[in-house]
């Protein structure tokens, strides 16, 4: 009987990996580079080789293993264990990563969309404290969201969680990358938060603060959303108020998901979280304007624990959802 839990968090530039206990105490973490050239080709085989590198390392065997979890980007097939459109891995083809894996060692194998596998981590030992309803938003280059119900997570018929397409302005001329307008991901991500500082020097009508990053912006020089927020807390006036419309879209988007699923906690992660309480404050703020009182008492915004751990403990959890 298996003893121990492979749980693989694939990224465009890494894949952490981790031999666990089922309790999630992660026993042996490595990290290996994310291979992308030969329209990425080299990368299950790497991380295949990887493992069985590790196992062999120490004395382990299939048979000590009860699963191998993994989160990946991209269009997760969960039955078909295959995953297409994971653009930042060159995969432009559907990969039957079932069938490598499957092929490789006599293990069960269970992947998923990695903003979902991060959403059962931070449930299980994170922020989520354990609670079986919990929702997870990851502020990053993009949005992506995961919804765990009953403690599984819920992928309605293939795409649940695609809480970035949600239109959360419809009078911006602020393209997503999906094609519409005004998309919860276009506006409030680390790439939204940069257009929207200069559609707002674009749209001045003498009504935004003239700061030092005002000019900055104004001179078109290069930034980031890590900037705005660090000249917000420095007190610079033009970042101040970015920031405050972030944080007015960001409410917006959680309060939505609030009052249809009334979650225990909606859990705040990816880069953009590593602003901590000083974004977490402003998004509760207007979160709490756009919520009912029962909600507001049910529903907690809190920001992820996990951090780098989460999807290499979400991978692990994985199995011990999918085999009872």
């Amino acid at each position: 009987m298996g003893k121990y839990i492979v749980g693989i968090d694939l990224g465009g530039t890494s894949a952490k990996m981790a031999i666990a206990s089922p309790d999630g105490q992660l026993k042996y973490k490595w990290t290996i580079g994310t291979e992308i050239h030969q329209e990425g080709q080299l990368i299950v085989p790497a991380i295949i080789q990887s493992i069985k590198r590790s196992l062999a390392e120490h004395d382990l065997t299939d048979q000590d293993i009860i699963g191998i979890g993994m989160g990946t980007p991209g269009a997760v097939d969960v039955k078909a264990k295959t995953v297409i459109g994971a653009y930042n891995l060159n995969w432009k083809t559907t990969q039957d990563l079932g069938q490598q894996f499957g092929q490789a060692f006599d293990i069960p194998f269970f992947v998923d969309n990695d903003a979902n596998v991060a959403a059962l981590g931070e449930q299980w030992l994170g922020a989520g404290n354990g609670a079986e309803n919990v929702v997870m938003v990851t502020l990053g280059t993009g949005i992506g969201g995961g919804v765990v119900i009953n403690g599984q997570l819920y992928r309605g018929s293939g795409a649940a969680g695609e809480i970035g397409h949600m239109t959360i302005e419809d009078h911006t001329d602020i393209h997503c990358t999906c094609g519409k307008k005004g998309c919860f991901e276009a506006l409030a991500s680390a790439n939204g938060i940069v257009r929207l500082a200069k559609e707002m020097v674009d749209q001045d009508e003498g009504n935004i603060d003239h700061s030092e990053f005002y000019e900055k912006v104004v001179q078109d020089q290069t930034f980031t959303s890590f900037d705005i927020f660090e000249a917000a807390k420095a007190i610079d006036g033009f970042a101040s108020q970015v920031v405050d419309k972030v944080a007015y879209y960001i409410g917006l988007g959680v309060s939505h998901i609030a009052n249809i699923l009334n979650p225990s906690a909606i859990v705040l992660g990816g880069g953009m979280a590593g602003a901590g309480e000083f974004l977490r404050e402003k998004v509760d703020a207007y979160y709490r304007e756009f919520t009912y009182q029962q909600i507001r008492e049910t529903t907690q915004i809190v920001l992820a624990q996990l951090g780098n751990d989460a999807g290499v403990i979400g991978a692990v959890n994985l199995i011990n959802t999918e085999i009872k």
